[in-house]
């Protein structure tokens, strides 16, 4: 079971979020087949976003976040609630690139170095929030951490990691976040520092040690809020039969007659929706009824 960890730390002047996101991770693999290369820039992207969600405040509050850049990764996109349902997808999920000078997967190179990140937030005010930066290095954790000091002004220390083994499962994935609270010290905001040093290979740690472990070991804190995210995509075919519902008849019955059929992909959950005739005739006359 994935999980958030969050709390307080250093005379708490210092909030803290330990994720576990490997079972998450393993079921991206699964839905949308992903090579370790994507599954290593998904699976970050995927877990700082279901922090980003756990934050949200309205019970129907909803969150997008858009990572475009230039490498051969192509586009991520990641979508969830405050219930943390989560999903999304990477646009080229069979990448692959040569390990980098560390020996690890090269995810900037997938993400790509030029680019932007954008997050929508739909707190259910009169309109949604919408924050833009400039990618900061292709490395998603920075990429973040960008995202937070310069669109939120909010100093955020971000760890981000994905541990994929060689049978192509994710064996460990989650991350770390520390934001200084306005009113912490230097002193605290020092062991921030210092303690972030620690945690280069998040993926290894939570591995070995799971969320709670790391709290433990490296922020020595035994009070925390949990919540549990879940990848988990909510479109279905009464979804897909409202959204057809709002195409013109005459484009659907075109459709119907060249391709014999009504075809609609998720890219979310990887699904393909199938409609026929008999499915367009329903579709049509419940429309005309509303």
């Amino acid at each position: 079971m994935a999980k958030i960890l969050r709390g307080l730390v250093y005379n708490k002047e210092v909030a803290f979020a330990v994720l576990d996101t490997t079972d998450m991770v393993n079921e991206a693999i699964t839905i949308h087949n992903l090579s370790p290369l994507s599954a290593a820039a998904f699976g970050r992207t995927l877990t700082a976003s279901s922090y980003m969600c756990s934050m949200l405040k309205g019970e129907n509050s909803s969150l997008s976040v858009e990572i475009k850049g230039d490498g051969i990764g192509g586009k991520i996109e990641v979508s969830g609630n405050s219930h943390l349902k989560m999903r999304g997808y990477i646009e080229n999920p069979q990448t692959y690139l040569p390990p980098n000078g560390r020996g690890k997967l090269d995810v900037s190179g997938c993400v790509g170095k030029n680019g932007t990140i954008t997050v929508i937030k739909d707190e259910g005010l009169k309109q949604p929030f919408v924050g833009t930066v400039e990618l900061a290095s292709g490395e998603i954790a920075e990429d973040f951490a960008s995202y937070f000091t310069y669109s939120e002004q909010i100093p955020t220390a971000v760890a981000l990691g994905v541990k994929i083994g060689t049978d192509n499962k994710c064996i460990g994935a989650g991350g770390v976040l520390l934001q200084p609270l306005p009113f912490a010290s230097e002193e605290s905001i020092e062991k921030l520092n210092s303690v972030m040093q620690n945690f280069g290979s998040i993926s290894a740690l939570i591995a070995e040690l799971g969320a709670e472990g790391v709290i433990k070991k490296y922020l020595d804190n035994e009070k925390f809020d949990v919540f549990t995210p879940e990848y988990k995509c909510n479109c279905n075919k009464e979804y897909i039969k409202g959204v057809l519902s709002c195409v013109p008849e005459s484009e659907l019955r075109d459709i119907v007659k060249t391709e014999g059929k009504v075809s609609v992909h998720c890219h979310y959950c990887n699904k393909d929706y199938d409609f026929y005739d008999k499915d367009i005739d329903k579709i049509v006359e419940k429309a005309k009824k509303k």
